[in-house]
């Protein structure tokens, strides 16, 4: 089955696909029938073991994620996913979902969440939204390939390979919001960033609150100051944001 919307060819985005992982049937039967009756292809898993077998193959293009799997917590079967994969991940909470599990949801590189009992128009607009950034990326990307990276303090940040190595040649892992924060702060370097430009850099949903980006701030700077001589390299500048204090070289 092959659709667009808004001129965007389902069948280009990656295998084409949403996956629906839920412990309830009637949950993803109705979502599946929902986005299939809109011509987005979609399947079904319901737990972390059937979804392992849509990577076998081709993968989904995006997956809609329940934060609660019965015996399998969602947000474990997200840290499984971003550990070889970087597929788009709507996670969908509880009714009464505490702003820390949406954070962190968030931290773990999920790309946006919705609350249970949800819209399935809101859903489908959410869902098109990512897949249509990610079309819109994977064209530019194309046609513009990102090359070379920053260089700061021993450090280097390897823009294509999406990779950061420390003064030790050593790679550092980061989550999807750590590098698109780091991204930021590279392409702005010794310039206050406010809270607010730090939200629209790392793509995190409006409604979360600004303590979201000091959570990140604070875990990308433990990881940059574990270096010897390194400390002080993000400063906090009272009633403004953050600023990146170290001479960044691009490459």
């Amino acid at each position: 089955m092959a659709g667009e919307y808004d001129g965007v060819a389902i069948g280009d985005i990656r295998a084409g696909y949403v996956l629906v992982v839920d412990n309830d049937p009637a949950v993803r039967r109705m979502v599946k029938e929902y986005f299939e009756k809109h011509n987005i292809p979609a399947c079904e898993a319901h737990g972390r073991h059937e979804l392992a077998r849509h990577f076998i193959g081709a993968s989904p293009g995006l997956i809609v994620l329940d934060s609660h799997l019965g015996e399998d917590d969602g947000f474990d079967v997200l840290r499984e996913i971003r550990s070889h994969s970087d597929v788009p991940v709507i996670i969908m909470t509880g009714r009464r979902c505490e702003e820390v599990d949406k954070v962190v949801g968030l931290e773990l590189g999920a790309d946006d969440y919705i609350i249970k009992p949800c819209s399935l128009r809101e859903l489908l607009a959410r869902t098109r939204a990512i897949l249509r950034r990610q079309e819109f990326g994977r064209l530019a990307r194309h046609r513009h390939p990102e090359r070379g990276g920053y260089r700061f303090n021993g450090w280097q940040l390897e823009r294509r390979s999406r990779q950061l190595f420390n003064p030790a040649g050593q790679s550092v892992t980061l989550t999807k919001g750590e590098f698109a924060l780091l991204l930021a702060f590279l392409g702005s370097p010794q310039r206050p960033l406010s809270r607010e430009q730090l939200l629209q850099a790392t793509r995190i949903h409006e409604d979360i609150f600004d303590r979201s980006i000091d959570v990140q701030v604070l875990r990308l700077r433990r990881k940059l100051e574990s270096q010897a001589g390194a400390r002080g390299i993000i400063k906090t500048e009272r009633g403004i944001g953050y600023v990146f204090t170290a001479i960044v070289e691009p490459f």
